[in-house]
């Protein structure tokens, strides 16, 4: 079942957390991950077909922009009891496979989840340099079902005006995708 990000009020600041990235079997800080210019937290998974439709072209944008040095930090926030495709070490094919230029983190607690109220797979927060909330939204309009191929667009024009202004100001749509795996 599709489910939409919730609206959230800019400016609102990132929250840290501290979580297991499974492919390097160390923790990361949100302090040590984040850029002085813009800083991308997704929330992702392994089996969410609509994360699965946008992760070829989701490596290439994050790479490209990293070298303009923003910050890209992937969660896996799902209930890994009840979606074994979404375990520590499915985390780690997906990383190697997908050619992840970023961090790709363990949320096994559901906490950072909550605390950002992350509601779906893929769940995208843009913010600033200062970590406060610049972009909430999705992607791109590629959805599973409708035939258009994945481009980033909508994140790139919030990346890019941010990089200019140091803020966005354009229409933010919300992200649409699989729900997170909330553990019982």
């Amino acid at each position: 079942m599709s489910e939409q990000s919730k609206e959230i009020s800019h400016g609102q600041k990132a929250p840290n957390f501290e979580l297991l990235e499974p492919k390097t079997n160390t923790f990361k800080k949100l302090n040590d991950l984040k850029s002085d210019k813009a800083t991308v937290v997704m929330f992702i998974c392994n089996h969410c077909p609509y994360v699965i439709l946008i992760n070829s072209e989701l490596s290439k944008l994050a790479a490209e922009y990293q070298k303009n040095g923003v910050s890209f930090i992937g969660i896996n926030s799902n209930d890994a009891v009840n979606y074994p495709q979404d375990s520590p070490e499915k985390m780690i094919e997906i990383a190697e496979n997908e050619n992840y230029t970023f961090p790709y983190l363990y949320d096994e607690t559901q906490n950072v989840a909550k605390e950002y109220n992350a509601a779906c797979t893929p769940d995208i927060f843009v913010y600033d340099g200062n970590l406060e909330l610049a972009y909430h939204g999705e992607f791109d309009d590629a959805r599973p079902s409708n035939g258009i191929q994945p481009t980033g667009n909508s994140l790139r024009q919030a990346l890019d005006e941010i990089l200019r202004t140091g803020n966005f100001a354009g229409e933010q749509k919300p992200s649409i995708g699989c729900s997170i795996k909330w553990k019982a």
